[in-house]
């Protein structure tokens, strides 16, 4: 078994980490680390549990540490829920210690040697670990994309052999991806919100880095354009993007792209047996309520074809979008024999 730990342990991701690694083959959960005030409490005691999913008994009696370098530097790797001006400084020093980190912060994803990592899409990047070796670190940090980012790339990966050289995107995001403190019940009941921030700057930098090219030692970014439209809708999960690219072909061809797709490759723990669910058929869908948790969550929903291109794809953004990405980004990184 490879030893772990969750940095940030108590929060919206932080749980789902624990969630989706306390019974986990390949993984075992040692240590949970989070703020001071939580620091020293077992972790039932310190968790105030939110998630539709039963409380993970297994992770109730791990005592909660304070978020340092020295309570994580003899696990095999972690994974980090930290918010973004926290996380860069202490993933750098915990990479530096030895460690493995794989990362739902913001903080490293645009690093030139830092992998952006969507397993279906770019498993190569992960060669820029031995870009990070060969620099002097003894561990390393491999991150996954913003939420709505990791929706998008997956559902235009289906297509990517096809021209396009501007895509448009308009989404409507789940209040969780906030998190528990992010949106109150004023501001988004009966309502949108146009704005979120960071989100949008994020979704038109983010897919170039992830659909580029591996070439020797730094990504060549993809030769396509992203303008992005963020906003906060009444939904508690699943983010729903509609999507716009300058693709030429006629829908029925794009249709077989979506109803052909296969990942790459298989056998992953946390990989959902259809990467992509298509609608054929169904004008209505995909739906968060109805749709968001296809493949344990980590199934990428994609449907309302049309000529333009336009489409519609729907994600769980706790899971797909978060902690499941980075979790099976590690386990892609085993399944290389990376560490």
């Amino acid at each position: 078994m490879i030893n772990v730990g969750v940095l940030g342990a108590t929060g919206a991701v932080g749980q789902r980490f624990v969630q989706l690694l306390s019974d986990h083959p390949w993984f075992n959960l040692q240590t949970l680390t989070a703020s001071e005030r939580s620091a020293g409490k077992s972790y039932c005691d310190a968790v105030n549990w939110r998630l539709d999913e039963p409380f993970p008994e297994s992770a109730g009696e791990i005592i909660v540490k304070d978020t340092t370098v020295d309570c994580v530097k003899d696990l095999d790797l972690v994974f980090s829920a930290l918010p973004a001006d926290l996380a860069g400084g202490l993933e750098t020093a915990i990479a530096d210690a030895g460690v493995g980190v794989f990362s739902n912060a913001s903080s490293h994803r645009m690093d030139v040697d830092v992998p952006l990592v969507v397993p279906e899409v770019n498993p190569d990047h992960l060669g820029l670990i031995d870009v990070q070796r060969d620099r002097g670190r003894d561990g390393f940090i491999v991150t996954n994309p913003n939420c709505s980012t990791i929706v998008m790339v997956m559902a235009l990966n289906p297509i990517r052999n096809r021209s396009f050289s501007d895509v448009r995107v308009a989404t409507m995001q789940a209040i969780s991806g906030a998190g528990f403190q992010g949106v109150s019940a004023m501001e988004i009941y009966d309502n949108v919100v146009p704005y979120i921030g960071s989100e949008e700057k994020k979704m038109e930098t983010e897919p170039l880095k992830i659909m580029g090219r591996l070439d020797g030692s730094v990504i060549q970014n993809a030769g396509f354009s992203v303008s992005a439209s963020c906003h906060r809708v009444p939904v508690i999960d699943g983010h729903t993007l509609a999507i716009w690219a300058d693709v030429k072909e006629e829908p029925d061809l794009i249709k077989d792209d979506f109803r052909n797709y296969r990942a790459p490759f298989s056998g992953l723990p946390t990989q959902p047996t259809k990467s992509i669910h298509f609608f054929d058929k169904e004008q209505d869908r995909p739906q968060p309520r109805l749709d968001r948790r296809r493949g344990d969550g980590m199934t990428v929903s994609v449907g309302r074809v049309r000529e333009g291109l336009r489409f519609i794809a729907m994600g769980h953004n706790t899971i797909r979008g978060a902690a499941g990405a980075s979790v099976m980004n590690a386990e892609l990184a085993v399944s290389k024999k990376v560490l």
